[in-house]
């Protein structure tokens, strides 16, 4: 394989997406795309990794609350997220979605009623950089589509989320376990 140089500036991070579900203060349900979303462990449990990049009303939310909601977009999804990442929470404009939103079962943060995996959130911290803030959080309940086999590990496929790198992509099979592929 010969490689080429791309310089700095080209950026390729394979992420799945989620839509971030947030309550203001008024009580006003908000959903952004994020794919700036990880794992780490602080030595006890897993935390949820969320960077916010900008004055969005999803961050602004986070800050006030201390909870939210990571919805798994499945391909599905795929026109609401276009419709949520192309118009402002802090013009109001996100109201009137055309998909169902219900109360998490352990948190009170909105969750997408068609969404096939959902973290309940809770900030544990956060960290600043520039213009983005990255919020570390504790995994106060994990929900997933009934229909979805969560036996072992998780079928990835069957979620059929969207993954981005500058573009949607999907899965399409599941290829195998660590050790499959040792000779």
């Amino acid at each position: 394989m010969k490689r080429k140089s791309m310089g700095r500036d080209h950026s390729m991070c394979v992420q799945p997406m989620f839509l971030i579900g947030t309550r203001d203060q008024a009580g006003q349900n908000n959903f952004a795309p994020i794919t700036w979303l990880s794992v780490t462990h602080d030595g006890q449990e897993y935390l949820i990794v969320i960077s916010l990049y900008g004055d969005k009303k999803t961050r602004k939310n986070v800050q006030a609350t201390g909870l939210l909601s990571a919805n798994l977009v499945s391909v599905s999804l795929l026109p609401l997220v276009d419709r949520l990442g192309n118009v402002s929470g802090n013009d109001g404009e996100k109201t009137g979605m055309a998909c169902g939103v219900s109360e998490g079962e352990v948190l009170p943060v909105p969750v997408l009623d068609e969404s096939p995996f959902v973290y309940e959130l809770e900030v544990a911290g956060s960290v600043v950089t520039g213009e983005s803030e990255t919020f570390f959080c504790h995994v106060r309940n994990v929900t997933v589509d009934e229909r979805v086999d969560m036996t072992g590990e998780p079928d990835l496929t069957q979620l059929d989320p969207v993954i981005y790198s500058g573009d949607y992509h999907s899965l399409h099979r599941h290829l195998g376990t660590i050790g499959d592929f040792l000779q």
